[in-house]
C-alpha cells in the first residue's frame, strides 16, 4: 500500500503545485496581494512566510491546493466590489484581485491550467531530447482470421499511416489510437503497395486487462503489428523537434479527452473508464515501479487531465470563473451575488456527483462493489 501512497502524493503535490504557481505568478505580475499558497487542505503541518507576506505552507490533506488573495472572502467574486473597498484604505485596494481589469483577472485564472499544459509540454520535451521518441512505422505482420480488420480488407504487410485522420509516427501509437477511438468505426489508412487505402473497421470490445493488470474494456480490430523490415527507429531529438512533438502529444491528449468526454454524455462511451483518486494512487504506483520515466510520463497526462478539467465551464473551477467574465464582458456588469451564489450551488452538486461516480468505479475496480 506504501508503495502506490508515496508515488501518488509525489505526482499529487508537483501537478498542484505547478497549477496553484501559475495563479500565482500572475497574481503577483499584476500586483494582487497573496496571503496563502497552501499544498493540500485541513490543518498545516509545516510552512513560512516569504517576504512579501505569504504564507507558503503544506497541509494534510494532499488532495489539492489554493492561493488565497488579499482581502478576498469570496474568491474571484466581483460583485461585491463597493462594499469590499470600503474596508481598505487606497493603498491596499490595488492589492485586491476585484480592483483588476477583467483581461488582467482572466489571465490570473486562466494561469492555472496554463502552467499545467505547460508542464506537460516540458516534460515530454524532456524526455524526447534525451530518452527518445519512437518513429518505426506501424507494419501488419497478420491479420487473424474473421476478425473485424480481416472483415473491413487489412492485409498482411500494409503499413498503417493514419488511424480516425491522425498520422501514425510509432508502431507504439496503434493500440493507443485505438482505444482513444469513440465512434462505432475506427477510420483507419493503410499503405498498400505505395497506394493509400482507406479502411472502416467496426472494432469488437473485450473485457481485457492492461499492462498493469487493471481490468478494461479493451477495443480489438484483429491484427498484429511488427517493426518495418524488423528495424527499430528509436532516436533523440534536437529541441526545435522535440518541442514541436511535445505540444502534439498535448494537443492529442487534450482533443482525445474532450471526445471521450463527450462520448460519455452521449453514451456512446465506456463510464467505467473514469476514475478519481483511488485510481490514481494504484496506477501511479504501479506505473513508478516502471522507473522514473513511465512515471514522469503518467504526471504529464495527469497535469493535461488536471488542466483541462478545470477549465470546463463549472462554477468552483477556473473554467467556471472565466464563464462569469464572459457574461461581465457581455453585459457591461458582473452578474449578481445572487446569480453567482445560484451557479456555485448547481457547481457544487455536478463536482459531488462526478466525484461519487469517479469513487464508485475506484470501489468497483479494487472488487469492492
Amino acid at each position: 500500500m506504501f508503495s502506490f501512497i508515496l508515488p501518488f502524493i509525489v505526482l499529487i503535490l508537483v501537478v498542484v503545485f505547478i497549477h496553484e504557481y501559475g495563479h500565482y505568478y500572475f497574481a503577483r505580475r499584476y500586483g494582487v496581494g497573496v496571503t496563502d499558497f497552501s499544498i493540500g487542505f485541513g490543518k498545516e503541518i509545516f510552512g513560512w512566510n516569504d517576504k512579501s507576506g505569504t504564507r507558503w505552507k503544506v497541509c494534510w490533506i494532499p488532495l489539492g491546493g489554493y492561493v488565497k488573495f488579499f482581502g478576498d472572502r469570496n474568491v474571484f467574486s466581483q460583485a461585491d466590489q463597493e462594499e469590499l473597498l470600503k474596508k481598505y484604505n487606497k493603498e491596499d485596494q490595488h492589492k485586491l484581485f476585484v480592483t483588476k481589469p477583467l483581461y488582467q483577472r482572466s489571465l490570473i485564472v486562466l494561469g492555472g491550467p496554463l502552467a499545467n499544459f505547460i508542464l506537460a509540454v516540458f516534460i515530454f520535451l524532456f524526455i524526447y531530447m534525451f530518452a527518445g521518441k519512437d518513429f518505426t512505422p506501424a507494419v501488419i505482420d497478420e491479420v487473424q482470421k474473421d476478425s473485424p480488420a480481416q472483415i473491413s480488407g487489412m492485409q498482411k504487410n500494409d503499413t498503417i499511416i493514419e488511424i480516425d485522420n491522425t498520422k501514425v509516427e510509432s508502431i507504439l501509437e496503434v493500440s493507443k489510437l485505438i482505444m482513444m477511438s469513440t465512434s462505432e468505426y475506427i477510420d483507419f489508412k493503410v499503405l498498400r503497395y505505395d497506394q493509400e487505402i482507406l479502411l472502416k473497421v467496426k472494432p469488437n470490445i473485450i473485457q481485457a486487462e492492461d499492462n498493469l493488470g487493471n481490468k478494461i474494456k479493451k477495443r480489438v480490430v484483429g491484427i498484429k503489428i511488427k517493426p518495418y523490415n524488423n528495424k527499430i527507429n528509436h532516436i533523440k531529438l534536437g529541441p526545435a523537434k522535440a518541442l514541436i512533438e511535445s505540444f502534439k502529444e498535448v494537443y492529442f491528449v487534450t482533443s482525445s479527452s474532450i471526445k471521450y468526454l463527450g462520448s460519455m454524455f452521449t453514451g456512446t462511451g465506456d463510464s467505467t473508464q473514469l476514475g478519481g483518486p483511488i485510481r490514481i494512487a494504484k496506477i501511479s504506483g504501479q506505473v513508478a515501479e516502471f522507473g522514473i520515466l513511465p512515471f514522469i510520463s503518467m504526471m504529464a497526462y495527469i497535469s493535461i487531465s488536471l488542466g483541462l478539467i478545470n477549465l470546463f465551464p463549472i462554477p468552483l473551477l477556473d473554467g467556471g470563473h472565466l464563464m462569469f467574465y464572459a457574461f461581465e464582458k457581455v453585459l457591461g456588469r458582473p452578474l449578481s451575488q445572487k446569480t453567482q451564489e445560484g451557479f456555485f450551488r448547481i457547481g457544487m452538486f455536478l463536482l459531488l456527483t462526478l466525484m461519487f461516480f469517479a469513487t464508485f468505479n475506484d470501489l468497483k475496480d479494487l472488487g469492492l462493489f
